[in-house]
């Protein structure tokens, strides 16, 4: 895949240009940069239909193997995929693969990943909490009862 670079500022003044890549390539993307804000992806519409498409696919072949085959063998291989999660607890190991496997199917239909995204990076905090003694201590701890909360004043 060639991605080519441009500033936004191109695609308002020289629009034709910018997107000419674009033309006769299936396999084409325009990166935008942009000074404060992220920068942006332009790709055509068939491009990015044939993209969703297959990686809607993915997902349901996925988790309908995961379904049916063991999941412990899936327990099994997540360091190859994701070596963080050596530092999780085995039954940490195996809530995280279901967890994975429900967020996949619920956000397969969705025209976003954000929910598995943010699912993986709370895992990977928690097996970096796991990677550390001293957090696992702390956070671990039996604390005493300090009693009732008083409710916060009124504004």
């Amino acid at each position: 895949m060639t991605v080519t670079e441009a500033a936004f500022s191109d695609l308002i003044n020289k629009p034709k240009a910018t997107l000419l890549p674009l033309t006769g390539s299936s396999a084409h993307l325009i990166r935008l940069r942009r000074r404060d804000e992220d920068d942006l992806m332009v790709t055509t519409a068939a491009r990015y239909e044939q993209e969703h498409e297959v990686i809607n696919m993915a997902v349901r072949l996925f988790t309908a193997l995961i379904q049916h085959r063991d999941l412990d063998a899936m327990v099994d291989l997540l360091p190859e995929v994701y070596p963080w999660t050596k530092f999780l607890p085995e039954a940490d190991r195996h809530d995280f693969v279901r967890e994975f496997i429900e967020t996949l199917q619920a956000t397969g239909e969705l025209d976003t990943v954000a929910p598995v995204v943010q699912l993986i990076a709370e895992w990977r905090h928690t097996a970096e909490v796991h990677a550390d003694p001293s957090l696992v201590a702390i956070l671990t701890q039996d604390l005493d009862d300090f009693g009732p909360v008083a409710a916060p004043p009124t504004a």
